[in-house]
């Protein structure tokens, strides 16, 4: 390792101020020791780096102004932040508003009342629009408007409650998530063996009595009890601790303040006693409740962890590392968060794709299971898509990168991960509400149960007392839903179902009426030209030439049937797209139309040729060739159709086809109800309909023209050939080209549903039934500490059930062909 010394000419590495002589500040920066003037400077900096953020050192323009070495140096720690170079590597805008948002990684995140806390703080904030915790991989998501509150006000209130917040990056939270589980293995560990040696010496003494054994042996066993969980309340339980002075200070009561009541109790009157000869002695009770309350919190983030494991490996699913080709076609390797649109990368057999991009040459099968849940390799060929994380099996690609990055699309549905904790369904909120009053109140009541047996019974009230702060700890109450939902997440995202807002889940359970569109949705929207009708004068081929010069710079399925028959010698200008309608453009100096009839040539009344879905072709409104497409049905369309009917759901086809092609697939699936020629405000006014009638409906749909559709419903369902912005707009996205993705969603929405209730009434009755049991003095505290623990592990366990889950409604299929996972705009 390099080192530059600060022999009094050095500049300071963060503001360029002269470095004092043997100033013992610096950071280090790859394999270099840099000097630094200030512990100011020190803090800033290594802020920047432990965020992942040390680009912005290679990158930045100007200097920054030197921080304050007083009370300035944690503001200027947080201001640090506002530097808009350095808020463009994790701050991006809101969709269609001024507002930006960013995913930070926090320390400190033990349970579901962290996650209370700092949504709470955070949303009271004059400028703060929403603020979400991913409890499962400790990310907040926070989104706010700039011109009203800095990002490090932000941060500086969160520091303020106790978490520590940074920008998220998946290697630098991954190494701390991986540090803090190794931390709780090693509390957990003492814990287990200071429970063990302490039950060991406590046991002789339970069974043989104060008579049983000698005066000797007895306070020996008591000072090694006293010695053994000494470790363990100062070590194992420290975090408890901790929080519980964290909540205190912010006057807001969570469950670790009555665990630190309780262990700290135990142990201090246990240890008078031991000390001075007089009282009861429990430290069994002190070890063994910190003990299992360890293990209960360690297999609850154990699973949470393994139930979102998919979401979480999908933030490290692009390669650290990119084979790029320069224009010489020399190979260059760099690291993949260096790529931009328009490089040329090769991506070898073996390798991960880097970025999102368009293969330039080669053919290759691909794995992107991760992406889809579809464990088939999917085949890409020349001109097709890829996307940033697929893994190449075969051949070497070259691929023109179009969003590499955070602009990939991997990036995109970690941010989509994120947002869906920004809302939770009402479940959810009632039992975070219970749970921040039931502290509250299991600390009043504790009270008077104290004064109570204080005129009772003296001697029993402290151990009553500690029972009751045990075995009432609301700590399965908390667990209810949070663990319910983050196992239904992660089964959903397992089937390739990503779910963007989490009262989905809710409104998915509840559906009453489930509307389809046709074209991309039931259909494949892999259009082909099958006949040409000419009209008047003109040929055959010269009218699927115009029609692919006015559909040359479209991405709707419809356009690629024209693709084939496109010539560079006849482009089309002014084109416009009418939603809903066709397009319109100038050819040769004349105005063309295709679309629908009424559209192409609306002065004519024209009727179709033929069944199924027929194109016009226009000059100057008068017609000049009709075409004629088709649409290969989904193969698992009709099963999916089945099934949802199925779960007691009304099934509706609304389709912008012509009435008989939208008749004709509707018989063929036995959908009952359907229409055509279906208008956006048509089937908008259709859903509103179906609403005021008491019913919960779902719209699925893929196309620019099914974004106010989409907004409408009561769930809105994105498919996985979407445009952006009806994924935008979209409650659940499905990554998968399975139409029956959809039906099992369902199913899962209403087992997660049922879970949580199931949780929640277990909670609650335990609760209301250990505390009066506990009050009386039946329950001594090393029993209390075991329901306790196992109320927690029951919860957990019911939640996990969901990992479990299998599919009743849908058939065992054959995994199906995968469509391009291209974006495209669809018109029904």
């Amino acid at each position: 390792m390099s080192e530059a010394v600060a022999d009094g000419s050095a500049e300071c590495f963060h503001c360029g101020s002269r470095v004092p002589r043997g100033a013992p500040w610096s950071i280090t920066m790859g394999d270099t020791r840099q000097p630094l003037c200030c512990p100011g400077c020190e803090a800033v900096a290594h802020a920047i780096v432990d965020g992942g953020l040390e680009s912005y050192y290679r990158f930045r323009t100007e200097l920054p102004e030197r921080p304050d070495e007083r009370e300035s140096v944690r503001a200027e720690t947080w201001a640090v932040f506002d530097d808009p170079g350095l808020q463009r590597q994790f701050v991006h805008p809101e969709a269609d508003s001024d507002r930006v948002h960013a995913t930070l990684a926090v320390d400190g995140i033990t349970c579901a009342a962290c996650a209370w806390l700092i949504e709470h703080r955070l949303n009271a904030l004059a400028g703060v629009d929403s603020s979400a915790v991913n409890l499962t991989h400790h990310r907040v998501r926070v989104s706010w408007d700039p011109e009203t509150v800095k990002l490090s006000r932000i941060l500086a209130e969160m520091a303020a409650i106790g978490y520590q917040a940074q920008p998220y990056e998946p290697d630098e939270a991954q190494a701390r998530l991986q540090h803090e589980e190794r931390m709780n293995v090693r509390r957990l560990i003492i814990a287990a063996v200071g429970m063990a040696q302490v039950m060991m010496f406590s046991i002789p003494i339970y069974v043989a009595g104060p008579e049983g054994i000698g005066e000797d042996f007895h306070a020996l066993f008591h000072w090694l009890s006293f010695a053994l969980t000494t470790p363990v309340v100062f070590f194992s339980a420290m975090p408890f601790f901790r929080n519980a002075v964290r909540d205190l200070r912010t006057r807001v009561l969570g469950m670790d303040v009555p665990v630190s009541l309780a262990i700290g109790f135990a142990y201090t009157a246990s240890g008078y006693a031991v000390i001075t000869g007089k009282g009861e002695i429990y430290f069994d009770s002190a070890a063994m409740f910190t003990f299992f309350l360890l293990f209960g919190r360690y297999v609850e983030s154990r699973a949470r962890r393994r139930s979102g494991h998919s979401g979480n490996a999908m933030a490290g699913a692009l390669p650290l590392s990119a084979i790029r080709l320069t224009e010489e076609g020399e190979e260059r390797i760099l690291p993949a968060s260096e790529l931009a649109a328009g490089d040329r990368v090769l991506v070898k057999p073996g390798h991960g794709v880097p970025a999102d991009g368009v293969i330039e040459d080669g053919e290759s099968s691909l794995d992107e299971s991760m992406l889809t849940g579809e464990y088939l390799p999917v085949t890409r060929r020349l001109g097709e898509t890829v996307t940033g994380g697929s893994q190449n099996i075969e051949s070497p690609l070259v691929v023109r990168v179009t969003h590499a990055g955070r602009d990939a699309r991997v990036a995109g549905i970690v941010d989509l991960t994120d947002r869906a904790f920004a809302s939770r369904p009402r479940l959810a909120q009632m039992a975070a509400r219970m749970a921040h009053l039931f502290v509250l109140r299991l600390l009043l009541v504790t009270v008077v149960v104290t004064i109570v047996w204080w005129f009772i019974d003296p001697a029993r009230m402290p151990w009553i007392m500690l029972s009751v702060l045990v075995v009432t700890c609301p700590c399965a109450l908390a667990l209810a839903t949070p663990t319910a939902l983050t196992a239904g997440h992660g089964q959903l995202h397992r089937r390739g179902v990503l779910v963007t807002r989490a009262d989905a889940i809710e409104s998915l359970s509840q559906l009453d009426r489930v509307i389809l569109d046709k074209t991309g949705t039931l259909t494949s929207g892999q259009m082909t030209l099958v006949e040409t009708r000419p009209l008047g004068d003109l040929d055959a081929e010269r009218a699927r030439t115009l029609a692919a010069a006015l559909e040359a710079r479209s991405e709707h399925p419809i356009a690629r049937a024209f693709h084939p028959y496109r010539l560079a010698t006849v482009r089309a200008s002014e084109v416009a797209s009418r939603t809903g309608q066709g397009l319109e453009g100038i050819l040769e100096g004349r105005r063309w139309r295709l679309g629908k009839p009424d559209f192409a040539a609306s002065e004519h009344a024209l009727e179709a040729p033929g069944d199924g879905q027929w194109l016009l072709l226009s000059e100057e409104g008068e017609p000049r060739a009709w075409f004629a497409l088709q649409d290969r049905v989904r193969e698992d369309a009709a099963d999916t159709v089945a099934a949802l009917k199925a779960l007691g759901l009304e099934v509706e086809l609304l389709s912008g086809d012509t009435p008989g092609a939208a008749g004709d697939l509707a018989r063929r699936l036995e959908i009952p109800t359907w229409r055509g020629s279906a208008s956006p405000e048509d089937k908008l006014a259709r859903i509103r309909e179906c609403q005021a009638a008491g019913e919960t409906v779902a719209m699925v749909g893929d196309g620019i023209n099914d974004i106010p559709v989409l907004a409408g419903a009561d769930v809105a369902i994105a498919m996985n050939g979407a445009t952006d912005l009806a994924r935008t707009s979209a409650d659940a996205i499905l990554l998968s080209p399975r139409l029956s993705r959809i039906v099992e969603a369902i199913e899962i929405s209403r087992a997660t549903r049922r879970v949580m209730r199931q949780n929640m009434i277990w909670s609650v009755c335990y609760n209301f039934t250990a505390m009066p049991i506990a009050a009386m003095g039946f329950v001594p505290p090393w029993l209390a500490a075991m329901g306790m623990s196992a109320s927690s592990l029951v919860v957990v366990g019911n939640a996990l059930r969901l990992n479990r889950f299998r599919s009743r409604a849908m058939p065992a299929t054959a995994p199906l062909p995968k469509p391009s996972l291209e974006p495209s705009r669809v018109t029904p």
